[in-house]
């Protein structure tokens, strides 16, 4: 039964940045999502590590400041692999939204570590990858 938990969590990850049609990207879904320790890792030229606080408040600000309207992100496929109370996910997934006024798309890799705690499966990290 885990491969499903595990699913609806990255499905409720991805989720949380949509602000598609008007509404709130619902960000502090992620504070549910993530262990409150949880490490967030950006690749390539910016390569930057956040806490779980400093991930969310910029892209809250970004999200529903109207800078990037009609984004959403979705994984296009994965691999998943489970072993006990620990998982590791690697997927792409692409993206796409109006920042500043331009329409843009784009896409990449992400890797989930997943760990099973009382209340279910939890981020405890995950790194991302945009292709150019």
């Amino acid at each position: 039964m885990s491969k499903p938990e595990i699913d609806e969590v990255t499905a409720e990850f991805f989720g949380a940045f949509d602000n598609r049609g008007g509404k709130q990207a619902d960000l502090d879904r992620l504070r549910r999502l993530l262990l409150p320790t949880g490490v967030i890792v950006k690749t390539g030229p910016d390569f930057t590590v956040y806490g779980v606080d400093e991930f969310i408040e910029p892209r809250r600000k970004l999200l529903n400041d109207g800078r990037l309207l009609e984004f959403a992100e979705w994984e296009t496929s994965e691999r998943t692999e489970i072993a006990g109370d620990i998982a590791s996910r690697f997927g792409e997934y692409r993206k796409s939204g109006i920042l500043d006024g331009e329409p843009f798309e784009g896409g990449g890799t992400k890797t989930i570590q997943f760990v099973r705690t009382a209340d279910g499966w939890r981020i405890a990290a995950f790194s991302w990858y945009d292709r150019p």
